[in-house]
């Protein structure tokens, strides 16, 4: 073997500095909307804010032998705005799934040497998942005239609905679930071939009210996929049918638990109500007999909520179940999980302690939880939220062996999504005009989760130095934050590092923790069961922090401003020999040097006690395992890299 001759190489650091555009510090005014009675300058609901309710009875039976949904639904709708209203809009969510859906003409896509059946199959619509409409009909029964414009559909009522008054009226409906492994969609059915069953994760599933407000009218922009969804609060009765073996998880509280529960199961959670670590209500062991039966009985699950937007559910005779009280005074709430046995080691061990731990951290930076439970299901390849339910990815090996980042990845959407019960569940911002005022300000909140959940949690986005390289991109390829949901260039990045990183940079650098917290606060409870605009948070966060923002806003959110560069200065490498033990003492001591982010020098004392301190079952192999200890591992590598190199390198 030839000698590795040492290589040293001449590196350029640089640091950057903001170009000076013109009129940047002008002021926003004429950017945003003038205050009024409903909005008021300071960025608070104003004295005469008002808001639409409607309230839902729901009979839906989920048909596991066709894949198939049907319910009927009937809508109490009340006008509280000052406004005469003639007809009413509703979202039809799943006719993005109908063969003349234009989710379908908005994609692009390319035809390449090869492609797999699957993928030339959806060239072109095949499948019809859109809404059967069997009829609309008032509270007497009497049919009422209706227009379906695509995702919308448009009821025309029989006389004038004035101020503070209400209407009730009926719809039946079909539709057949998508299956998520082929045709993708925020919810849907996943099929395990193994044990002939399937897991349902089922949202959008019913014709849901159009958002109609003081800032825009009707709300009935097209659900084209990238925009999510604008709702109006209300209650929710839900009775749901499916097999009598199927465990059902759904948004409210569960209000027939002797009829679906065990007695033992009925027990436990009792149990899981004070304990301060997950208990199970179903074992896997349990979950196993369970997903080899195949009832031909059926089981109603009845649920309420109160205060919610929107409802979700999940279900299938596969479901482990979890759960453990989070006290909020003389509150409990339970936090917990559904999972199948292909979940496990990694769900049992870390879903619903990221749910609590999520739970902690958003209250302690906005307001207590105030609903009844918060649930996460494992659902392959998706990350979606609903009220108090979240579908999440995430499984490890057959063998039951994960990676250091699949464990982290699973922590942090599990955070993400049940975070997004605060943003925008419960602050209920428009996500089909503005995505980044819900997943922006929730990534935020998550970078302050995880940090609070493992000190050496690797997030992926919130630090300032995670968006460098986005931010020194080619221009041609940004747009402002401040962009339409399905306009956005660079979702991830746009949407949720971007808009996370600035927060973060408010916080840490420009108003200093205190003052931040104590603005981000004041928005959340300004607006919790609101529907805040991005104005209302620009202002608030002005007026309760006392500094001009103005500026910030203007370069960070409103524009795609480029950098200037220029040399700071210049450093010697060495070109690495491959030798673990000479790599990690060197990579030790950079690490022991290297500088650290303002947020990792005060999460040191400022965070007194991590999830993985207070919890020893919050650790696992890469919890205590050093980086920087030689391994047998890494010698058998180096010994095959040593045994690789030929004589010319």
């Amino acid at each position: 073997m030839k000698k590795i001759r040492s290589i040293t190489l001449l590196l350029f650091s640089f640091s950057l500095f903001a170009q000076e555009p013109q009129n940047k510090f002008a002021q926003l005014e004429q950017l945003l909307p003038t205050p009024n009675n409903y909005r008021s300058a300071s960025g608070a609901p104003g004295p005469e804010y008002w808001q639409q309710k409607a309230d839902y009875k729901i009979n839906v039976e989920l048909d596991d032998d066709n894949q198939k949904i049907s319910g009927e639904e009937t809508i109490t709708y009340y006008n509280n705005s000052p406004d005469v209203l003639t007809y009413l809009w509703l979202q039809l969510d799943q006719n993005s799934s109908s063969l003349n859906s234009d989710s379908y003409k908005v994609r692009t896509g390319k035809i390449s040497d090869s492609l797999t059946f699957d993928a030339l199959k959806n060239l072109e619509p095949w499948f019809d998942g859109g809404f059967k409409i069997e009829s609309v009909k008032d509270s007497k029964g009497v049919d009422l005239s209706n227009t379906v414009n695509r995702t919308m559909m448009r009821i025309d009522l029989p006389s004038k609905l004035n101020p503070k008054g209400s209407y009730s009226f009926k719809i039946k409906w079909t539709y057949n679930i998508n299956d998520r492994m082929k045709l993708g969609g925020r919810s849907g059915y996943e099929y395990f071939e193994e044990d002939k069953n399937y897991l349902y994760t089922i949202a959008q599933f019913y014709p849901r009210m159009c958002v109609y407000s003081d800032v825009i009218g009707w709300n009935h922009k097209q659900f084209l996929g990238s925009g999510e969804f604008a709702l109006s609060f209300g209650n929710f009765e839900v009775n749901i049918t499916v097999p009598a073996d199927h465990v059902v998880g759904a948004t409210g509280s569960l209000q027939n638990t002797s009829a679906v529960l065990s007695t033992l199961q009925q027990s436990r959670f009792e149990e899981a109500k004070n304990s301060n670590t997950p208990v199970l209500i179903i074992t896997q062991k349990e979950a196993e007999e369970a997903e080899k039966l195949k009832s031909t009985a059926k089981k109603t699950w009845k649920f309420k909520a109160e205060n919610v937007r929107d409802f979700g559910f999940a279900s299938s005779r596969k479901f482990m179940w979890d759960a453990q009280g989070v006290k909020f005074g003389g509150r409990t709430v339970m936090a917990m999980s559904y999972f199948p046995k292909e979940g496990n080691p990694l769900w049992e061990q870390y879903s619903t302690r990221a749910v609590v731990q999520t739970l902690k951290t958003y209250s302690k930076h906005t307001f207590d939880y105030p609903y009844p439970v918060a649930i996460s299901v494992n659902a392959k390849d998706i990350g979606m939220e609903y009220p108090m339910i979240c579908f999440n990815f995430g499984r490890p090996e057959k063998d039951g062996t994960y990676t250091a980042s699949l464990k982290y990845g699973v922590l942090g959407v599990v955070i993400h999504e049940v975070g997004h019960n605060f943003f925008p569940m419960i602050i209920n911002s428009d996500e089909r005009q503005w995505t980044w005022m819900d997943e922006g300000l929730n990534s935020f909140l998550q970078y302050l989760t995880e940090q609070e959940f493992d000190r050496a949690f690797p997030s992926r986005r919130g630090p300032v130095v995670k968006i460098v390289d986005y931010m020194k991109g080619n221009k041609s390829g940004l747009v402002p934050i401040m962009t339409n949901s399905e306009s956005i260039l660079q979702f991830g990045n746009n949407a949720y590092g971007k808009p996370a990183a600035g927060l973060n940079m408010l916080r840490e650098t420009i108003l200093g923790r205190e003052l931040f917290d104590f603005s981000f606060k004041t928005y959340a409870q300004r607006w919790m069961f609101k529907h805040p605009t991005p104005a209302d948070f620009f202002r608030t966060m002005e007026d309760a922090s006392g500094t001009d923002l103005d500026w910030f806003w203007r370069g960070w959110f409103y524009s795609v401003d480029h950098t200037d560069i220029s040399m700071d200065k210049v450093t010697w490498k060495q070109l690495g020999s491959g030798n673990p033990s000479v790599e990690k003492p060197i990579a030790k001591r950079m690490d022991e040097t290297s500088q650290k982010s303002i947020s990792e020098i005060k999460n040191k004392t400022e965070i007194e006690k991590t999830a993985t301190e207070l919890d020893a079952g919050a650790n696992d192999f890469y919890n205590n395992y050093d980086p920087f200890k030689v391994t047998e591992a890494d010698e058998k590598f180096y010994l095959r890299y040593k045994e690789s190199i030929t004589p010319e390198e």
